[in-house]
Parts: structure tokens; C-alpha cells; sequence
């Protein structure tokens, strides 16, 4: 498939499932202030850094922006800001007390068992505003349902849409209020009507490539909401297959014990098998049954005691 055309001074850094994506706005007049959407995972930190400072080719990065706090979009907010010291941070505005006081337990971190290095911010994105970045006007739009907090930014002379986890080509993130027995689903519903509403030719999403198959991509998404609502169980189930893979994301190798250790201790994975799986024996038993399905889908292997990421 051929890559999709972006417009001058946007630049896709693709990452992976344990780094999201980063977006590099530029202006090639050289006018607007350079800006990156996301900033992926800690353990990614210095490799983003890396990759920003070459695609700037020496420019400062003046802008950082998230459309949501969880780890693999913000870990490496706090590198960005040691190698740019003049950089201004944007938030989504629902979690300014949260990271004002690092809460890591509200962030969510401590309950997926993730980490995150402590960052700052200087300024909110509030739903409706409009904010100048590279060459583009871009609106912030509230997409609650993956995350509470969540926003997308949309440049409508483009028609270029930054989804974050709102919306991937085929689907969209754990919805993680469910987690925490919070009903989230209808969000989602009114996320993905929202981007219908919005027609972007183009999406960026946190995870994948650009696409432009939006009409299919929101389909897609849709019967995938669909079978979430019908059968909660099945959303549980993959978001604790989610938990451990990010975890073995992470890690590369894990003694297997250490990791059934980890998931033992996880909130939000005592959380599902309390509300989902105490019937599948108890919590060891159930996350070993997990680590077998990672096995059987090739997204582990087994060497002796330890587990590697595949």
C-alpha cells in the first residue's frame, strides 16, 4: 500500500504498541511554531528525542501536546522538556491536578502497573479552542470513552485529523473507565460520531500508519463497539491480553513467574478477574491462562523459564 501524502511540514513518526506514535508539525515558511503530538513511552524516551531532533534538522521544538495521559503517549514528555528547556507542554484539561500533584494512582499508572518519569505543563487544551501549530489552525475536540480526558485535534483546511486512540484503522483502545466498572462504551459511540461528523480525508492514529479508508475504518470500529457492548466479557478479556502485552512490550524478556508476580499486583487486572474471570479459577490460574493465549497468537514465546515478546 502506498504511503499517504501529508501536507508540507507534517511528519508521521510511526512508532509501535508500546510507543505511540509522534506527530512533527513544522511550517515550512518558517513562521509557526514547530510542535510534536505524543511523545511515547519512558523506556522510549532517548529514541525520541532522537528522532525529533533529527527531523528538526536544529530548529527548536517549541510545542508539546498530548491527547491523552496514558504512558505510551507521554512518556517521554519529561526527556523532551531536559532537551528542549524553552518547550511548552499542552494537556488535556480533565487531568491539570492529577499531574500538578503526580498522582500517579489517578494518571493510571500505578493500576496498569506502567511507568512514567514526572513531567509539567504550561498550558490546557480546552475543547473548542483553536491553536496554531507548524502551518496549520487546529481544533480541539473532546473524544472521551478510551480515556475520559481525551482530545483530537482536527485541521479542517487539511482535513486531517489526529486521532490519538479514538480511532485506529481497524479499531480503537481498551476503554479504559470499564475497567474501573465506569460505563464508557456510549463514549465511544460518541467519539466515533464525532469523527463521522468531522469527515477527515486523512487520520493519524496512535498506533498504525495514516489511513484514508475513514467511512470503513469507523465501521469497523463500530461492530467492534458493537460486540463489546453484547459481550462486556470479551472487552475484559482483551484489555487484561493488552495489560500483559504492554507489559512484555516493556520488558523483552520476563522470568515468567516475575511477570505472574506483576499481574498479581496490577489493579486493574485483580479488578477483571473480579468482576469478570473469578469463575476461571483464581487470579495466578486466570493470568496464566492469559499468558497461554499470548503463546498460542505468536505474541509471546517461551525459552525455559522466561517469557520474550514477540
Amino acid at each position: 500500500m502506498p504511503a499517504i501524502a501529508l501536507p508540507p511540514g507534517v511528519t508521521l513518526l510511526e512508532r509501535g504498541w508500546l510507543s505511540s506514535n509522534g506527530l512533527l508539525l513544522q511550517d515550512p515558511r518558517g513562521a509557526g511554531p514547530a510542535a510534536l503530538v505524543d511523545s511515547g513511552y519512558c523506556t522510549h524516551a532517548a529514541q525520541t528525542v532522537a528522532l525529533v531532533r533529527h527531523a528538526l534538522g536544529g530548529a527548536p521544538l517549541q510545542w508539546l501536546l498530548n491527547t491523552h495521559l496514558h504512558s505510551d503517549h507521554c512518556g517521554g514528555n519529561a526527556a523532551l522538556q531536559q532537551a528542549w528547556p524553552a518547550l511548552r507542554t499542552a494537556i488535556p484539561p480533565g487531568q491539570a491536578g492529577p499531574v500538578r500533584a503526580w498522582d500517579e494512582e489517578a494518571l493510571g499508572y500505578v493500576p496498569t502497573g506502567q511507568r512514567c518519569m514526572r513531567f509539567g505543563f504550561d498550558a490546557l487544551l480546552r475543547p473548542g479552542m483553536e491553536i496554531a501549530l507548524g502551518a496549520g489552525r487546529w481544533q480541539v475536540h473532546a473524544a472521551p470513552g478510551h480515556d475520559p480526558h481525551a482530545v483530537l485535534l482536527f485541521e479542517p483546511a487539511w482535513r486531517l485529523l489526529v486521532a490519538g486512540d479514538a480511532l485506529w484503522q481497524n479499531g480503537f483502545g481498551v476503554v479504559f473507565p470499564e475497567l474501573e466498572g465506569d460505563a464508557a462504551f456510549a463514549a465511544v459511540g460518541a467519539s466515533l460520531d464525532l469523527i463521522e461528523r468531522l469527515a477527515p480525508a486523512v487520520v493519524i492514529p496512535g498506533h498504525g500508519g495514516a489511513f484514508d479508508d475513514v467511512g470503513p475504518a469507523l465501521a469497523r470500529a463500530r461492530r467492534r463497539l458493537d460486540g463489546f457492548v453484547a459481550a462486556p466479557r470479551r472487552h475484559a478479556h482483551y484489555a487484561a491480553k493488552v495489560l500483559l502485552k504492554f507489559k512484555l512490550l516493556e520488558l523483552q524478556r520476563v522470568a515468567e513467574a516475575e511477570l505472574l508476580a506483576w499481574a498479581a499486583r496490577t489493579r486493574y487486572l485483580q479488578l477483571l478477574h473480579a468482576r469478570h474471570f473469578a469463575d476461571a479459577g483464581d487470579l495466578p490460574a486466570w493470568t496464566a491462562q492469559l499468558v497461554e493465549d499470548l503463546l498460542r497468537s505468536g505474541a509471546a514465546a517461551r525459552e525455559g523459564p522466561l517469557l520474550l515478546d514477540r
